[in-house]
């Protein structure tokens, strides 16, 4: 029986070649876009769910929160943060601390290579489940001076696999370090918090000299992130009073002041289980990035929402090709025929387009894929092995859409009386609600989409375009930090004021833009405790980066104090913290450190405040000091500002004056402007995820609105022609083809854009500075749904209108 209804399936679709072609390419699409979301989502879901002991690894966070409850922490904390964890609890079996966000000059058969590398504790192998592929597979990172790469990385530095037991030498200071490579590690799973090519021992990081004097410090923070091993049946992680307790035995600063009761708990560790790491959102983790599971479940809604459209584009063909199918119902049934047979029937037509419509759809997924890359950031795959839930879940998609799609036609069509269907055409027309709905229900989805995609590209252009508080234009950023930066920096400066093009040259520790380092230090003002964003800067900076003071002066190099004593603060600070008015700051004194015993510095400016975070965040209390010459305030960044104009000959001479100074060293540099709208790159992301999400729903739901008008003029052929003949003009005819399905649209319209309005509002307020959300942007996105709306269905209502009325009369 089961074949009979296949054969018959294939015959009835290879009889409707034109229909078919509309519903296959549709579902492909809509079934190939819900691929690559799917894909993303189970990769973004499925992080470090590899590990063998997952269940008990977890991070280390140092977690605060504000008065509204709302929780922000960090997992870059102090060096002996696992050492007195595992001193002092029990429950602790191993730990590790990890740190891979710094890079370096590494040089491996005489060549030099600008890598990342990442150093951990030994015990990282046996508490995460990395691979092994050769060398000492038990404990490869307990020599100081040994190396772990991974495979890629191995044949990249050495054209080989398996180098173990050569040298690797990485520059650490002013000089090459040489290494022992160890092992190599299997290339570690794009779906992983931790990731490294090149591994080092992290207790030769903590004898560097930029790190010794943190090795037993709870003041300094390097960006270490800490992972330990709980043994089984510890409940550590649910018991937040021992941890803070312990945090409060090792930083006795916060309760020792006179901090408010309520404030001193606010602040503590908390242990985070290693599968919740990416998508913790609310922990910064440096340069690493975390997915928002909510914008996760955003895009899988976007798909599914175009997969839906898909899906009705199928049901209403159905419904609208019921006219060509109610003779054969009314026959069938005369004969014989039941209705669960007419109904199974019309369901394997619907399972037979899913199964195809799934494999050209997976097949354009596989094709799109290196563009989906690119849009979302990742470097995912298609792997069965690495996601092996994919294969039942697209035999799912394939069974669910083809009952989605084609139980409502089966259970029309198999209704129809024989009596009625024998005697008339059943028509396309007002009364049937259901398909009304259902071309609503697209055109609702995809204006809403794109109203989506016009706000995010406005705010995004508003946040492009922002004022930020200095003039990020024309300067051009020299990474200095692999070269000896305070041995040069002030022959590079000299040599560059030389240039008639350069305009500035400053210096800080710091860059500014996403992917740059920031610090935080503990300062007091009387009673008042607080962990203001710390910029060591020269005197040059303030003037070089168009920043304006508002009260008081500037660092004068001239002035021996103002490197050690002296502070320049931002408005939100000296408002928070100081005094009402910048004027007042001035003059007053702050402690740094430790209330009682730590160093006292003055205020002796006021700069107005400028944005040095993304918009989603306002200005944070900021605080300048003075490059001196301590280690944890060397420069490495050096700010060029040069004439507006072509940079090219700029960069030349810029290059040209490095490689004098330091011919081994490569020069490394970038845009201002380009290094802060990198902040930006998650909504440019959105926005062209966004974009392509809404163009494609209203391709498919165009495609639809074209079937039904195709299906709508063939079933008023004959009324078309008598028109004509009456004296009907070509306009009324496509008019008279269009105004229903115009109707709908409109409608769409109405419902989408308080949605819409509703949906955008809630996504704008994780934004501190935000674009107002105007009527323009709905009247836009109506208007051009409109006119696409108008052309499809116009194009066969013209082709009938044009139409010779004799020919037409004689269909019947």
């Amino acid at each position: 029986m089961m074949r009979n209804y296949f054969k018959t399936a294939v015959r009835i679709l290879s009889r409707q070649k034109v229909l078919a072609l509309i519903n296959v390419s549709g579902l492909s699409i809509g079934i190939g876009c819900f691929c690559l979301f799917l894909l993303y989502a189970i990769h973004e879901f499925s992080y470090d769910r590899f590990h063998l002991k997952a269940d008990r690894i977890f991070r280390v966070a140092e977690v605060s929160k504000n008065d509204a409850g709302k929780e922000r922490g960090t997992a870059g904390l102090y060096m002996p943060l696992g050492p007195a964890m595992k001193k002092d609890f029990p429950d602790v079996e191993s730990f590790a601390r990890f740190n891979g966000y710094g890079r370096y000059l590494v040089r491996a058969d005489h060549s030099v290579f600008n890598e990342p590398v990442a150093f951990a504790d030994p015990e990282l192998f046996s508490i995460f489940s990395f691979r092994i592929l050769s060398g000492n597979p038990a404990d490869p990172l307990r020599d100081p001076h040994s190396i772990v790469l991974t495979r890629q990385k191995a044949i990249a530095l050495f054209g080989s696999a398996d180098p173990v037991g050569k040298t690797l030498e990485i520059k650490i200071d002013t000089g090459y370090e040489p290494f022992r490579i160890s092992a190599i590690a299997e290339d570690i799973p794009t779906n992983s918090s931790i990731g490294f090519d090149i591994l080092g021992s992290f207790e030769f990081l903590a004898a560097t000299n930029d790190r010794k004097d943190g090795v037993n410090s709870w003041r300094f923070t390097y960006g270490d992130e800490t992972y330990v091993l709980l043994k089984n049946g510890s409940r550590l992680n649910k018991q937040p009073e021992r941890m803070t307790e312990f945090r409060s035995r090792y930083v006795p600063e916060v309760t020792a002041t006179k901090v408010k009761p309520a404030m001193r708990n606010a602040t503590t560790f908390e242990l985070r289980p290693l599968r919740e790491s990416h998508t913790s959102t609310e922990i910064d983790v440096g340069e690493g990035y975390t997915t928002d599971p909510k914008n996760i479940w955003i895009l899988i809604g976007i798909s599914s929402a175009i997969l839906l459209i898909a899906c009705i584009n199928f049901t209403t063909l159905a419904i609208g090709r019921s006219a060509g199918r109610a003779k054969e119902v009314g026959i069938r049934k005369v004969i014989g025929g039941h209705r669960k047979q007419l109904a199974i029937q019309f369901l394997t037509e619907s399972l037979l387009l899913s199964v195809i419509s799934t494999g050209l759809g997976f097949l354009l997924a596989n094709l799109l894929l290196p563009l989906f890359n690119r849009l979302c950031g990742r470097d995912l795959r298609f792997s069965f092995t690495q996601f092996p839930e994919l294969l039942w879940m697209l035999a799912g998609l394939m069974l669910l859409v083809g009952i989605v799609a084609g139980s409502y036609p089966a259970l029309i069509l198999s209704g129809f009386r024989p009596v009625e269907v024998l005697k008339s055409k059943i028509r396309l027309g007002g009364s049937n609600l259901f398909t009304r709905s259902l071309v609503t229900v697209q055109f609702l989805l995809s204006i809403g989409l794109i109203i989506s995609t016009l706000v995010i590209f406005r705010q995004l252009e508003f946040m492009r375009s922002k004022n930020l508080g200095f003039d990020k234009e024309h300067v051009i950023v020299v990474r200095a930090g692999l070269a000896d930066p305070q041995r040069i920096y002030a022959v590079f400066e000299h040599r560059l004021e030389s240039h008639s093009e350069v305009m500035g040259v400053a210096s800080s520790s710091f860059g500014l833009g996403k992917g740059n380092g920031e610090m935080n230090d503990r300062y007091f003002f009387h009673s008042k405790e607080f962990f203001p964003i710390v910029y060591p800067i020269d005197p040059e900076y303030l003037p070089v980066m168009g920043m304006q003071l508002v009260a008081g002066r500037n660092f004068d190099s001239h002035i021996l104090t103002d490197s050690s004593e002296s502070v320049v603060v931002n408005e939100e600070l000296a408002a928070e913290y100081i005094a009402a008015h910048p004027a007042d700051a001035v003059g007053q004194q702050l402690v740094e450190g430790v209330m009682d015993t730590g160093k006292r510095k003055t205020i002796i400016g006021v700069v107005k405040d400028f944005n040095f975070e993304p918009l989603t965040r306002k200005v944070r209390p900021q605080l300048f000091t003075m490059i001196g010459h301590g280690e944890m305030d060397n420069p490495s960044d050096f700010f060029v500002r040069i004439r507006p104009g072509d940079p090219g000959t700029t960069l030349a001479h810029i290059k040209k004056d490095w490689d004098v100074l330091e011919p081994g060293i490569p020069f490394r540099y970038s845009f201002l402007d380009e290094d802060l709208d990198h902040f930006y790159d998650s909504e440019k992301r959105w926005s062209r995820i966004v974009g392509w999400a809404g163009g494609i729903s209203i391709f498919l739901a165009c495609l639809g609105l074209f079937g039904l008008a195709a299906l709508a003029v063939v079933n008023r052929t004959q009324e078309i022609g008598i028109r004509k003949v009456l004296g009907a003009s070509i306009p009324s005819i496509v008019l008279l083809i269009s105004r229903n399905f115009l109707q709908l649209v409109l409608v769409a319209i109405v419902l989408a854009a308080p949605l819409a309005w509703y949906f955008m509002h809630k996504w704008l307020d994780g934004y501190a500075y935000r674009i107002p959300i105007g009527w323009e942007v709905f009247a836009i996105t109506g208007f051009v749904a409109l006119c696409i709306a108008l052309l499809t269905v116009g194009m066969q209502a013209i082709r009938a209108g044009a139409a010779n009325p004799v020919k037409t009369l004689r269909v019947e």
